[in-house]
C-alpha cells in the first residue's frame, strides 16, 4: 500500500504535541511492515538545518489560493529510512513557530491542503489514500472529492484531539478553496453559521479514527464531542480508535542519552541514581517521600484545576515533592511558580520546555500526575510506566485504555486512578499512592515493574492502521 501521510508537525523536524511523536514514529513502523508511507509536511524556517542540509529541491511551481499565485517549492529527502516531502513557502511557514493564528490559520491549512493536492501527480510516487491528521490538513478529502476526483484517491483523517477544530467564516473558507455551494450545507462543512475544517475530514474521508478506543467512545457522547457527536455518529463502522504508540528506540531508559544513568527492570540502581540527580538539580528534600511529576501544557484540560485545589496541602505536609515542567495559562504558571517560591525544597516549577530535562524528569521521578479533563491518547504516562516512574490518572481517554488501576485484593494494576472529576477524589488517590509508596516499597517496586515490561509500541497499533487502510481501499 502506498500512502501519503500529511501532518502539520512531525519529530524531529517540529513538534509541539502528541500529533508530532504520531507522525515522527508512525511511518516507520507501518514501513517495517511493508507498506510505503511517505511524510508530506511543511518546511518551516524552525526547522534545525542539520535535518535538511541534504533535502533536494525537487521542483518549484505556484498555487492558486483565493485567485492569487502563491509560491510552492517542493523538497525531499529520507530520515530514518522514510521518505520526507516538506513543502516550501516563506509567508506561510516563514515565522517563528509552526501554526497560524486567527484568520491566518485558515490561509495556512488552505495552502498546505491546496498544495498537496495540486503537487500529488508531480511526485516521484503514486499514493493509494492521503492519510490527513488533525484539522489543519482535513480539507484535503474535501478538495479531492470536488476539485481532484479525477486522481481516483481514497483519504483517511486521525483526529488527535477533537476540541481543536479550524472554524472560520464561511465567505472566508469559500473564497479560498472555491468549494461548490453544496460543500458549505449542514452536511458539509457548514457549523453553526461558519465553516469547520475538521468537520470537512469527518463528512468527506473514508475513514476516521482517533487515538484511542475510549476516547472514540466519549467523543460520540455530548460531553465529550464538541458539538460534532453527531456527524462521527453518522460514520458508524467507519469511525474508530487506534491507541497510540510510543518509540522505544527514542523513549527507553537503557538506552537514553540524555538521563544520567541508564537501566531497565532488571537493573534498577540506574533509577536511584536518576532520582538523586533531579532532586539534587532542584534542591529538593525528598527523602523517604516520592517525588511526583508533571510535564504537560498549562491548560485546564489537564485537569491542573484539581491539582492546584488539592497539591499544596500535600507538599506542605511534607508527605510527597513536586517538580513540575510546562507552560500555558498564566494563572497555572503563576500558581506553580508560587508552589516553588513557597517550599523551595518541596516543589520546583520551570515554566516553559526542555526535552533533555523532561528525559530527566521521567527517569528521576517515582510518580507521574495526569488528572486530565479529558484525554485523546496521551503519551507521557506510557513514558513514565516505560522509565518506571508510576502513573496517577484519571479515568478518561487513552489514560483509561493504558493504566490500571492498584488491586490490593489481587496484586494486579500498574498505576493510580481515579474516576469523579474532583480535586478530592485526586486528593484521595494522590495520598493512596503516597501511602504504598512510604509503607509498602515491596508493592511499589512490582508496579514500577510491572509498568516497564508493558509493551505499548508502535506494532500493534501499525497493524491496526494497516486495517484501516486495507477496508479504504
Amino acid at each position: 500500500m502506498n500512502i501519503l501521510f500529511a501532518s502539520f508537525e512531525a519529530t524531529p523536524f517540529a513538534k509541539t504535541g502528541g500529533l508530532g511523536d504520531v507522525a515522527g514514529s508512525l511511518p516507520a513502523e507501518l514501513n517495517k511492515l511493508g507498506a510505503d508511507v511517505r511524510l508530506f509536511m511543511p518546511k518551516y524556517r524552525i526547522i534545525p538545518a542539520a535535518l535538511t542540509e541534504n533535502a533536494q529541491l525537487m521542483l518549484e511551481t505556484s498555487i492558486n489560493i483565493g485567485g492569487v499565485d502563491k509560491y510552492a517549492g517542493l523538497y525531499r529527502l529520507v530520515h530514518r529510512g522514510v521518505t520526507v516531502y516538506l513543502l516550501d513557502n516563506e509567508e506561510y511557514f516563514g515565522g517563528d513557530g509552526i501554526y497560524g493564528y486567527g484568520e491566518s490559520g485558515a490561509d495556512q491549512s488552505v495552502f498546505f491542503c491546496r498544495a498537496l493536492c495540486e503537487l500529488i501527480p508531480k511526485l516521484d510516487f503514486e499514493p493509494q489514500i492521503v492519510h490527513c491528521n488533525d484539522w489543519q490538513t482535513a480539507l484535503i478529502p474535501a478538495l479531492l472529492r470536488f476539485h481532484y476526483p479525477h486522481l481516483g484517491l481514497k483519504t483517511a483523517l486521525t483526529i488527535h484531539n477533537l476540541q481543536y477544530q479550524g472554524i472560520y467564516s464561511l465567505g472566508k473558507i469559500k473564497y479560498l478553496t472555491g468549494l461548490p455551494d453544496e460543500a458549505f450545507t449542514m452536511q458539509g462543512l457548514e457549523f453553526y453559521g461558519g465553516a469547520n475544517l475538521l468537520k470537512a475530514g469527518i463528512v468527506y474521508a473514508d475513514r476516521v479514527n482517533t487515538v484511542s478506543p475510549t476516547y472514540a467512545g466519549e467523543t460520540l457522547t455530548a460531553e465529550c464531542g464538541e458539538k460534532l457527536e453527531g456527524v462521527l455518529a453518522d460514520k458508524g463502522d467507519h469511525y474508530q480508535g487506534i491507541l497510540n504508540g510510543l518509540d522505544y528506540g527514542v523513549f527507553h531508559p537503557r538506552t537514553d542519552r540524555h538521563i544520567p544513568a541508564n537501566y531497565s527492570y532488571m537493573r534498577l540502581d540506574g533509577k536511584k541514581a536518576c532520582r538523586e540527580a533531579l532532586t539534587r538539580q532542584f534542591g529538593l528534600e525528598a527523602d523517604g517521600i516520592p517525588v511526583a511529576a508533571v510535564i504537560s501544557r498549562l491548560v485546564d484540560q489537564k485537569g491542573l484545576d484539581l491539582l492546584a485545589g488539592c497539591i499544596e496541602s500535600v507538599v506542605a505536609e511534607g508527605k510527597c515533592a513536586l517538580v513540575v515542567l510546562g507552560s500555558g495559562d498564566p494563572k497555572y504558571e503563576g500558581f506553580f511558580s508560587g508552589l516553588s517560591a513557597r517550599y523551595p525544597t518541596r516543589a520546583a516549577a520551570w515554566i516553559g520546555y526542555n526535552a533533555d530535562l523532561a528525559q530527566k524528569i521521567y527517569a528521576g521521578a517515582d510518580l507521574f500526575l495526569m488528572p486530565s479533563r479529558f484525554e485523546p491518547c496521551g503519551l507521557s504516562q506510557l513514558i513514565a510506566m516505560k522509565y518506571g516512574t508510576v502513573p496517577l490518572v484519571r479515568e478518561t481517554g487513552g489514560l483509561y485504555d493504558t493504566v490500571s488501576s492498584y488491586n490490593s485484593g489481587t496484586g494486579t494494576g500498574t498505576g493510580f486512578t481515579f474516576a469523579p472529576y474532583s480535586a478530592e477524589a485526586l486528593e484521595f488517590t494522590l495520598r493512596r499512592a503516597i501511602r504504598y509508596y512510604t509503607d509498602h516499597s515491596d508493592v511499589w517496586k512490582k508496579l514500577m515493574v510491572r509498568g516497564m515490561k508493558k509493551d505499548y509500541s508502535w506494532k500493534a497499533s501499525a497493524g491496526k492502521y494497516l486495517e484501516m487502510y486495507s477496508t479504504v481501499l
